[in-house]
């Protein structure tokens, strides 16, 4: 293979302070090589229906179907080293797949809708007007394990385990029952990052036209925690009641989480040092040395570790709770918030022009690949068996195929491809069909009517 055959293109643009720039195939972190990836886009990555969803019913020939709509698609390139090749955009599936198949990008992002495609963004540039701007996005939500190392003691960093992994679980439980309940959205993907978080993907029309600001509201709306490594307290729940959807979550989701769950296999207060963190969260002074001089002289009794977790909580919560001291009932709900409420990286909610990893992606480090998650039954997902790049190879290599199947049909890849297709993208696209559908009607009412008069 020649230098001319491997390399790509230059574009100027920048992502992360990197300029793209000429590359060569390599080798792939992660334990994989580039052929493997070349199989795996060449048999079983899903481009008709990420088409079909990105066009969200524009592909079709009904009247009202904006042709241009997909060719407006920001697709965005990673390569070895860090290495991005941004406001990539395809005039139909087929330019996308064989884009990807020669390009074999480690990492496929999606950004918004531009105004005009992004490809040809600096013939418009050279007329002088600013008209190259993002006019549609998916509402989306990053939350990543990370995040968490301040409550987790099994694992950090990039690493999760089944002990861990029940805060993503969590988050997903909370935020999408108030996407759902509290905004009135319908359409909403989940997607396991690959590695150590999820995406969340709104895609009602209403949330993919959100302006920045209606986007920053939201995202504030679901802000409580507030990090900072100066900040011992990074939760105050203020005002004399919860607000309904704190205390809705509270009371369904983050409370049984933490006292059934992380309270013992995180052991919160097995450990001097893990227990004074939860102690420093109380305000008063007086009332955490109380505690803390209490279980300093019970340190030799024979209470296993599991019940000295539960024992300490239920101490420190008669003694916040009792009345004695006023203000710190609400104490009680500020540590369950700490340790368990979403964590998200508001910024790339708050703005239209944010990339975010592709559905079906393969993880360069892990080799996992970027599977759907069902919200309804989010408890059941485990990250440890979320598909492999190599898995997917042997599975294709020791099976045989039919002639009315799909290569994808062959693999543990099909589940989450139907699901896919299923449970998020055909109630999307009807829905989608029933709004054009609405509009069209409603604009020809009114031709109509400015006729008559």
């Amino acid at each position: 293979m020649t230098k001319e055959e491997t390399s790509f293109e230059r574009d100027d643009m920048q992502i992360d302070g990197h300029d793209t720039e000429r590359l060569q195939v390599g080798k792939i972190p992660g334990g994989f090589c580039a052929e493997h990836l070349k199989v795996y886009y060449g048999k079983l990555f899903p481009y008709a229906d990420m088409y079909r969803w990105l066009s969200y019913g524009n592909d079709g020939k009904h009247p009202a179907c904006d042709h241009s709509y997909f060719a407006r698609r920001e697709i965005s390139y990673t390569f070895e080293n860090d290495i991005f090749m941004r406001y990539q955009s395809f005039n139909n599936a087929s330019d996308m797949e064989n884009s990807i198949r020669d390009k074999c990008p480690l990492k496929i992002d999606i950004g918004p809708v531009y105004s005009v495609e992004p490809s040809k963004r600096h013939a418009y540039a050279q007329s002088g007007n600013n008209v190259f701007v993002p006019v549609e996005r998916e509402l989306i939500f990053d939350i990543d394990m990370s995040d968490y190392d301040d409550v987790r003691y099994c694992c950090s960093g990039a690493d999760v385990c089944l002990d861990c992994w029940p805060l993503m679980t969590v988050a997903i439980k909370v935020l999408d029952t108030a996407l759902r309940d509290d905004f009135g959205f319908n359409h909403i993907l989940w997607v396991y990052s690959g590695r150590r978080g999820v995406h969340c993907w709104v895609c009602d029309g209403r949330a993919r036209r959100l302006s920045n600001e209606q986007r920053s509201s939201i995202a504030d709306y679901f802000r409580v925690y507030k990090g900072g490594e100066n900040n011992v307290k990074r939760v105050n729940l203020t005002g004399q009641v919860l607000h309904p959807f704190l205390a809705r979550s509270y009371t369904n989701v983050l409370k049984g989480f933490f006292e059934e769950k992380l309270l013992t296999v995180q052991n919160l207060f097995a450990y001097e040092e893990r227990s004074q963190k939860v102690l420093e969260i109380i305000p008063d002074e007086s009332i955490a040395s109380e505690l803390h001089d209490r279980w300093q002289g019970n340190r030799r009794s024979s209470i296993s570790k599991e019940d000295v977790n539960v024992v300490r909580w239920e101490q420190l919560k008669h003694v916040l709770q009792s009345g004695k001291q006023k203000g710190l009932r609400r104490c009680v709900e500020e540590i369950v918030f700490t340790y368990t409420y979403p964590r998200l990286d508001v910024e790339v909610s708050k703005h239209m022009n944010h990339l975010l990893k592709a559905p079906f992606c393969v993880h360069p480090k892990t080799g996992r690949v970027c599977v759907p998650i069902d919200p309804s039954d989010c408890d059941n997902f485990d990250p440890t068996t979320a598909p492999t790049l190599s898995e997917l190879l042997e599975e294709l290599n020791n099976s045989m195929r039919s002639e009315s199947e799909e290569e994808w049909e062959r693999t543990s890849l099909g589940k989450s491809i139907k699901f896919f297709r299923s449970s998020f993208l055909s109630p999307l696209l009807k829905s989608c069909k029933e709004e054009m559908e609405n509009l069209y009607n409603s604009k020809a009412k009114q031709s109509k009517n400015a006729l008559d008069w």
